[in-house]
């Protein structure tokens, strides 16, 4: 059931939204060469822990998933592009990494993710992540009350055709309030004026996420982490934002 949110909603969700901003310019200033992704996730549950909030993925176990998730933070690296189980590994020297992070604050969630190179870049890297801003990007631009979700998916889909690269429709966002994961989905391409009418008081999470030459996955034998079929390096960005009457506000927009 999709769930509207009435504007004094809204505003109890701005903390929550705040502090996963945080925690993620928080990620994005520690992740460099020799780090390992044990020290990210500790970083993430230190912040947690100090601001009484509570983890959206620690005891997370959908129907494909291996088992609880168990951590605080996804973490993936390179051709890991998605749902990254967090593991004994140190960031390499041009390794491109993406980090997901959803909490609670006072019963309300948000979720938002980022992507960036630690060390030396490589230029494909940085413009699959500049591609994957711009769609969110845009994205974000096309959720204005009285348009559909399909402008949302359409806007997306756009920006990867126009750079060449494919999409998979396994994943995408989703309605978020009380819980993670909720109605509508969101997914990452799609025809505009199709689909459910976005209307003020409507939460969503738009995440995409794209792959440098495939749009196929599978899944790691750790059981959780999506990794892409060829061995190509993916990207992702997300936000938690808010349908108004004013257009769409990024309640985990940084600084």
């Amino acid at each position: 059931m999709i769930e509207l949110r009435t504007p004094a909603q809204i505003e109890e969700m701005r903390p929550a939204g705040r502090f996963v901003a945080s925690v993620i310019d928080a990620l994005a200033a520690k992740a460099d060469v020799g780090v390992n992704l044990l020290e990210l996730d500790a970083l993430a549950a230190d912040m947690i822990a100090r601001a009484g909030a509570t983890s959206c993925y620690v005891d997370y176990h959908p129907s494909f998933g291996a088992s609880p998730f168990g951590k605080v933070l996804c973490t993936s690296v390179n051709d890991a592009v998605l749902h990254g189980l967090p593991h004994d590994y140190a960031l390499k020297d041009g390794d491109l990494v993406s980090v997901d992070f959803a909490v609670a604050v006072d019963g309300w969630v948000a979720d938002s993710a980022y992507s960036l190179v630690v060390g030396t870049p490589r230029r494909e890297d940085l413009e699959l992540i500049e591609v994957t801003r711009k769609a969110l990007d845009d994205a974000i631009a096309a959720a204005q009350p009285g348009n559909r979700m399909g402008d949302i998916s359409a806007a997306i889909g756009k920006v990867a055709r126009s750079a060449g690269l494919g999409v998979n429709l396994q994943f995408g966002g989703h309605g978020v309030g009380r819980t993670m994961h909720g109605e509508p989905h969101v997914p990452n391409d799609g025809r505009p004026g199709r689909g459910y009418k976005l209307e003020p008081g409507l939460v969503i999470a738009i995440e995409p996420w794209f792959m440098h030459t495939t749009d196929r996955i599978y899944t790691d034998p750790d059981g959780w982490t999506l990794r892409s079929e060829d061995g190509s390096r993916g990207a992702h960005m997300e936000h938690t934002i808010a349908i108004t009457q004013d257009g769409p506000l990024v309640l985990t927009e940084r600084e």
